[in-house]
């Protein structure tokens, strides 16, 4: 029974891809974010897909990893940033993942474990009958040869969804134009760090894999890249120039700031180790060289929004938020009001408690929100705003919306059902409380089956 337990586990493991949220936490950067947009749009229409609906998440996760859950929505762990060293070597990766979605292979796993459980099914059925009649050795061999072809059968299906996700992104590449050596690079990573751990490359270790062996890839892409006209392109200047920046950024952010400070020296005065050391400054509460550091990058390009996000950022978590409203306006104004960014200034203007604030607070709160509704932050900030002022059901209202994002769907409801008795009824507002309410029950609703728990009710 060992093999079948251990084809359950792998389709397990698998499965965890469905729930990102619920085990890693999603890190949010408006750089980041348009930096991701950017490299991954021209990937995106090559595949017939929209840009505008495609999400590129990123996960804090140090391993070096990217998956795909079902709808259109690409998850890349920090880690995976962190190894990489281009840009091209991140399109590589996006490429790959679109070839899941385009090809379905989420939705067709059940097709894979179903074949896999059919001849399970059938060996154990088998064994039965061999031990009924006394042939207790024959019957575990008859049940050990199923459970061993049950694991081959679905892990050549993943290989083969793999593969085909391989010339899928290929295919992406090049009708984007961009080179596919990023790509090739990368697999290399992965299988330097497959040697570096040990992990066998022969044909009877790829047995038990889910992936093809990385060799195997390397070799299958490099004769379909270097016939590619994009192969000899140069990389594009932009993307690596800001792939160097989100790099560096999310190093300061995530690392401990010794490691930063050593894989970023202060000889180094270029805008990514300036972005690396700002962060680890701030970590460490070394406010005034966190500081100096921005206004160095400020020297660069006065205009530039993050580096005046990066500034109000450390102002307003240094407890300074007043000096923190300057440069925080800018970078909204530099943005038109993009939405992480806005929701710090909304943020800035609430924590000087200066009740002349808050009617700026909230207009530049529900600009964001209107933009981008999956922000349970700036809905704790429309909420401080809308309770500071007496509207307590709009107040209840902007709970729920953070209440249902935040998973706490019992109290989503309730919150929801308080908004709804205190709004007008049929107003836009009365109707978004409905749509919160049933939207909380049916993934409460959910959630509980998904956990058999028979005296979980909603509400």
């Amino acid at each position: 029974m060992r093999l079948f337990a251990r084809l359950l586990a792998m389709l397990a493991a698998a499965m965890l891809a469905a729930q990102p949220v619920a085990a890693q936490s999603i890190l949010r950067d408006a750089e980041t974010e348009a930096f991701l947009d950017e490299i991954s749009a021209p990937l995106i229409e090559a595949a017939g897909l929209q840009p505008d609906n495609v999400d590129i998440i990123l996960i804090n996760d140090p391993s070096i990893n990217a998956f795909v859950a079902g709808g259109q929505a690409v998850y890349i762990h920090s880690g995976l940033i962190d190894a990489a060293d281009t840009a091209e070597e991140v399109q590589g990766v996006i490429a790959h993942e679109l070839g899941h979605i385009t090809g379905g292979h989420i939705l067709r796993y059940g097709e894979g474990m179903a074949s896999a459980t059919k001849i399970t099914v059938l060996s154990l059925l088998a064994g039965l009958g061999a031990a009924l009649v006394g042939a207790g050795d024959a019957a575990m061999g008859i049940m050990m040869a199923g459970q061993q072809a049950a694991m081959g059968k679905f892990l050549s299906f993943s290989r083969t969804q793999e593969s085909s996700a391989d010339f899928a992104g290929a295919e992406y590449l090049s009708n984007a134009g961009i080179s596919g050596q990023g790509s090739l690079d990368f697999f290399g990573k992965l299988l330097n760090q497959e040697y570096r751990y040990g992990y066998s490359q022969s044909d009877e270790a790829g047995f038990y894999r889910t992936h093809p062996l990385s060799g195997d890839r390397i070799s299958a892409l490099r004769g379909v890249y270097e016939k590619d006209p994009a192969w000899q392109r140069p990389a594009n200047a932009r993307n690596q120039a800001n792939f160097e920046r989100v790099k560096a950024k999310l190093i300061g952010y995530i690392s401990k700031p010794s490691a930063t400070l050593r894989d970023y020296p202060e000889t180094d005065q270029t805008i990514p180790a300036l972005y690396a050391r700002a962060y680890a400054y701030h970590q460490n509460a070394r406010v005034d060289l966190a500081l100096e550091t921005a206004d160095k990058l400020l020297a660069k390009d006065p205009d530039d929004p993050y580096f005046l996000e990066l500034k109000g950022q450390v102002l307003l978590e240094s407890g300074r938020p007043r000096e923190s409203l300057e440069p925080l306006r800018r970078a909204t104004d530099l943005t038109n009001s993009e939405p992480l960014i806005a929701s710090l200034f909304g943020h800035a203007l609430i924590a000087t408690e200066d009740k002349s604030n808050y009617e700026e607070a909230e207009r530049v709160l529900r600009a964001a929100v209107g933009r981008d509704r999956r922000n349970p932050f700036a809905w704790y900030q429309l909420g401080v705003v809308y309770a500071a002022r007496g509207d307590t059901a709009r107040a209840r209202l902007a709970s729920a919306e953070q209440q249902v994002m935040n998973g706490e769907y019992g109290l989503a409801i309730r919150s929801a059902q308080a908004a709804e008795s205190g709004l007008d009824h049929g107003s836009p507002d009365w109707i978004r409380s409905q749509d919160i309410g049933m939207q909380a029950r049916a993934l409460l609703e959910r959630q509980c089956e998904m956990q058999r728990k028979r005296n979980c009710a909603p509400g």
